[in-house]
């Protein structure tokens, strides 16, 4: 797992790398392996869940401090408990960067300064959580169906907001 984290920042310390491991909500996961930061990471992480290994990149994106980045489909396939952690670890990530994020999972974008839905192609509408649900339109449709489809979820994705807000 080190050396997966320090792809990052290669040549980083351990000192530097646990404390990204921290930022990221992973760093007490790894500690309670048997080898801890030693351990072995399978091919294609296959020995950690999908929550872990994003926690594991968000790691490497936090040692890297990388200026811009670009995040698609940050929480796919998590689980309402896995999407709070990553996204927790997520905003540690993103202060002081410019980032771009694709998703069709809408609760990761909550917290953005701007939102840009596409249609077709075309941007079709612009603004902030609050201000596109309040529009009425085509975004605050698609946060309705998802909220009506998953039932993991509660009304306007609540639980991962009142989570991850500062």
């Amino acid at each position: 797992i080190r050396e997966n984290i320090a792809f990052g920042r290669p040549g980083a310390g351990i000192e530097d790398i646990v404390e990204a491991a921290k930022k990221a909500n992973i760093h007490e996961m790894i500690e309670s392996l048997p080898d801890g930061y030693e351990t072995h990471v399978s091919e294609q992480g296959e020995n950690f869940s999908a929550g872990q290994r994003q926690r594991v990149a968000i790691a490497r994106a936090i040692l890297r401090d990388a200026p811009i980045l670009i995040l698609d489909e940050p929480t796919a396939a998590l689980d309402v408990e896995a999407e709070v952690e990553v996204m927790r670890a997520l905003n540690a990530l993103i202060v002081g960067r410019t980032v771009l994020t694709i998703s069709h999972r809408l609760s990761t974008v909550g917290n953005v300064d701007e939102i840009l839905v596409l249609h077709d192609g075309q941007i079709v509408e612009q603004g902030t959580f609050r201000q596109l649900k309040q529009k009425k339109g085509l975004f605050a449709k698609l946060v309705d169906e998802q909220n009506r489809y998953n039932p993991d979820r509660t009304e306007d994705e609540t639980i991962v907001h009142s989570a991850v807000e500062p």
